[in-house]
């Protein structure tokens, strides 16, 4: 009738059947990343005497002090860059913009 063009099927053995189950299906197990890792800061924790000369020059110069700028570009620790905006603040080299915040300054240059 209709199966005289049809090639005979091949009948696979038993442990190729067995081969075969294994290997389909099974593909690798997802590995979870470790996550984002950050570089580890090596900031300062005291000033030393080329740090704190470099404040006390530059950094009254720039239109905006913060302590996150401080700790940025001095490459100090967030709880040394908040004393240092204090230490600017009494010195008078740079004037308080606005106290949003008692931990977070916002400090810009004193105007002659």
């Amino acid at each position: 009738m209709g199966t005289a063009n049809m090639a005979p099927k091949v009948q696979k053995s038993k442990e190729q059947k067995a081969a075969a189950a294994a290997a389909g299906g099974r593909s690798k197990k997802k590995k979870w990343s470790k996550g984002k890792v950050r570089e580890k800061m090596n900031n300062l924790v005291v000033f030393d005497k080329a740090t704190y000369d470099k404040l006390v020059s530059e950094v009254p110069k720039s239109k905006l002090i913060t302590p996150s700028v401080i700790a940025e570009r001095l490459k100090v620790n967030g709880s040394l860059a908040r004393q240092a905006c204090r230490e600017l603040r009494n010195k008078g080299l740079a004037k308080v913009v606005g106290e949003h915040h008692h931990a977070q300054y916002i400090l810009t240059r004193p105007t002659a």
